[in-house]
């Protein structure tokens, strides 16, 4: 029995309203699910225990706060040994710039996403930080020219 068979229509409803509007108070978000405010409640504490609901955050504007550029950095390892994997991982997620680091299958051993203020920033944050990285072999980068769609709400 898979995770989200656990999930009824409500709740279904619940999460996504918050994923559209997180800071909705719970008479709002129990009136757009047609619930009562107390069984409301009680649902949310619940998904939050289950852990369908992992956190509450604020997404900022990275333009708003100096940081247009997005850059997707393809990372190619020495190796596969255990010890060069997470001696990469435990490093890379010290770099304040990198906002996702993803473990791949394909060509390149990792994917990261890398928030920077323009190329000559970018530049600093490769000398600082990713070409320290511990066994790198291969690093290759590409500019996002625009951000076509973004999303953080997930299919329920």
């Amino acid at each position: 029995m898979s995770v989200i068979s656990e999930l009824d229509s409500i709740d279904r409803r619940i999460l996504v309203a918050l994923q559209k509007r997180g800071r909705m108070s719970n008479a709002d978000l129990s009136e757009k699910v047609n619930l009562s405010p107390s069984a409301c409640h009680r649902r949310v504490q619940r998904l939050e225990t289950d852990g369908f609901i992992k956190d509450y955050v604020a997404l900022l504007d990275p333009r708003k706060l100096g940081r247009p550029s997005t850059v997707f950095v393809e990372i190619t390892l020495s190796g596969q040994a255990d010890e060069v994997l997470e001696a990469f991982e435990r490093e890379v997620a010290k770099i304040p710039d990198v906002l996702e680091c993803h473990l791949m299958a394909g060509t390149a051993d990792y994917l990261l996403k890398v928030v920077a203020q323009d190329t000559e920033d970018f530049a600093r944050i490769h000398r600082r930080y990713l070409a320290r990285l511990p066994g790198v072999a291969q690093m290759q980068s590409s500019f996002a020219l625009r951000t076509v769609f973004k999303t953080t709400a997930l299919p329920v």
